[in-house]
């Protein structure tokens, strides 16, 4: 019951933060992804260190990536300080390079690979999420913020995790098929399904809540992206566990894990819903 409750307050305050800084603001919301993609990163780069070989400069891999987020967060909001934060990024990745002739480490490509890998796989994709919910008005001179659209994609990432956990405790043994036993033994089709459909429902609620930003059809297609990419965002991460044999990537969110067991999902999801969003308005 004690592990239950401080999963139950972990989970609350870890939604009710990314909720309420998404909502109420453009800074708030960088703030937020920046400090959770920097976090990851130092996460992973501890599972690197801790399990398969690597020394990473953990620091200025985690600070690498939060400059990632500034950039673009910068870039979709016109500020003139794009440019020098884009150039720091460059300089953090080119130390990344340099500093392995000097640490003498024993193995100097490992930790370039991890390193590299973990700004594609993490900050890649938080350093997109202006591009769902910001757009600079160049006639205007000022940017538009258009939270509903991140909101809308956790939504649905949670309400299809949610879904596919009911759906298979009550369905799987009836309908036992394993959607991917070689990586996630517990997950079944059934789950997958019913997460699927309950997300659906979330898109017809989010589009009657959303003042016509999209159609119906576009915002149930706009949930099954997510359900599609979230899911598979969920095996990479396992798969990485599992190569890695580890149950959980941190312990940072007590009764959850780490942050990447958080956001697994929404590391693909968040790169699928930029390219559905740009296709759909275009």
């Amino acid at each position: 019951m004690r592990n239950m409750l401080i999963r139950a307050l972990t989970g609350a305050i870890y939604v009710i933060l990314l909720v309420g800084c998404i909502v109420y603001s453009p800074v708030t919301s960088f703030f937020f992804f920046g400090l959770v993609a920097a976090t990851a990163l130092y996460e992973f780069g501890t599972l690197a260190n801790n399990h398969a070989g690597a020394s990473l400069n953990r620091r200025v891999n985690a600070f690498a990536g939060f400059l990632l987020v500034a950039t673009v967060w910068l870039w979709c909001m016109g500020s003139a300080a794009t440019g020098k934060a884009a150039a720091l990024y460059a300089l953090s990745l080119l130390y990344i390079l340099v500093g392995e002739l000097y640490r003498k480490e024993e193995d100097p490509l490992r930790n370039w690979a991890f390193s590299f890998a973990s700004q594609l796989y993490i900050a890649v994709p938080f350093s997109m999420i202006p591009l769902v919910c910001l757009a600079y008005d160049t006639q205007a001179g000022q940017y538009n913020y258009t939270w509903i659209y991140t909101l809308a994609l956790f939504i649905f990432l949670w309400t299809n995790d949610t879904g596919a956990y009911l759906s298979g405790m009550c369905l799987h043994r009836f309908f036992p098929a394993k959607l991917f036993p070689r990586i996630s033994p517990k997950k079944t089709w059934v789950g997958s399904i019913g997460g699927g459909l309950l997300t659906l429902g979330a898109s017809v609620l989010v589009w009657h809540l959303s003042s016509g930003s999209f159609t119906l059809p576009q915002w149930m297609g706009f949930s099954l992206v997510v359900v599609v990419f979230g899911t598979w965002g969920d095996l990479v991460e396992s798969l990485l566990k599992r190569q890695l044999g580890i149950k959980d990537s941190g312990h940072i969110l007590p009764g959850h894990g780490g942050i990447l067991d958080r956001m697994d999902s929404s590391l693909l999801a968040i790169p699928a819903t930029v390219a559905y969003i740009y296709l759909v308005t275009a």
